[in-house]
């Protein structure tokens, strides 16, 4: 038995999100039990499925160097606040 991930999308919109897991023996097993457990309510157009042996999974110390990037998560505040102050100083 493998495990699979499952995506379902919109057709048209966002992105594929991801719907659940299920056991299956097979990829066309797989296909439909996944159809049966997670699109019984026409919750997606588009489906994928993954084989949890297939994701390439990155650990914390990976990703931890671009945790502490502060300027990359910008609101847009300081820059609002920057130009209103501009134009109270101009008039």
């Amino acid at each position: 038995m493998r495990i699979y991930e499952v995506f379902l999308k919109r057709d048209g919109k966002d992105e594929f999100r991801h719907a659940g897991s299920i056991e299956a023996a097979n990829q066309q097993l797989a296909l439909v039990l996944a159809r049966e457990s997670y699109a019984r309510r026409a919750e997606g157009d588009l489906m994928w499925l993954v084989d949890r042996a297939d994701i390439v999974s990155a650990d914390h110390s990976f990703i931890a160097p671009n945790a502490d990037k502060p300027h990359r998560h910008n609101d847009g505040s300081l820059v609002a606040a920057r130009r209103k102050a501009q134009r109270e100083a101009a008039s």
